[in-house]
């Protein structure tokens, strides 16, 4: 894996690298299936918006229904999705909660 958004691959008639830039977020799905099957790159496993659609998604819970227990509106809830999301750490918590899931944090020294 290169810098951020560059896949390299290589290239079997020349044995050289081939670099994909990705200029366009993924697809919630393809990022879904990809992080299933463990083939995400490091810099996409932890999206934010993402991983709150999915534990909405895996707890059954609609937009609307979620924004109703957070007492937000749908439309906050669709927003806060998004692959360039940037929600608060107290949004999330609150929201994994009423999904019945837990937010941990973990921060080290290197």
């Amino acid at each position: 894996m290169g810098e951020r958004g560059t896949v390299i691959t290589t290239d079997s008639r020349q044995d050289r690298p081939l670099r994909l830039n990705r200029r366009r977020p993924r697809e919630y799905a393809e990022w879904r299936a990809l992080r299933r099957w463990g083939k995400l790159p490091d810099w996409e496993q932890d999206v934010p918006g993402f991983l709150l659609r999915e534990g909405r998604e895996d707890a059954g819970l609609t937009q609307a229904a979620l924004a109703g227990r957070l007492r937000i509106t749908q439309q906050a809830v669709s927003q806060a999705e998004r692959w360039n999301s940037n929600p608060t750490i107290g949004l999330m918590r609150r929201w994994l909660t009423v999904c019945e899931w837990r937010l941990e944090l973990k921060i080290t020294k290197s």
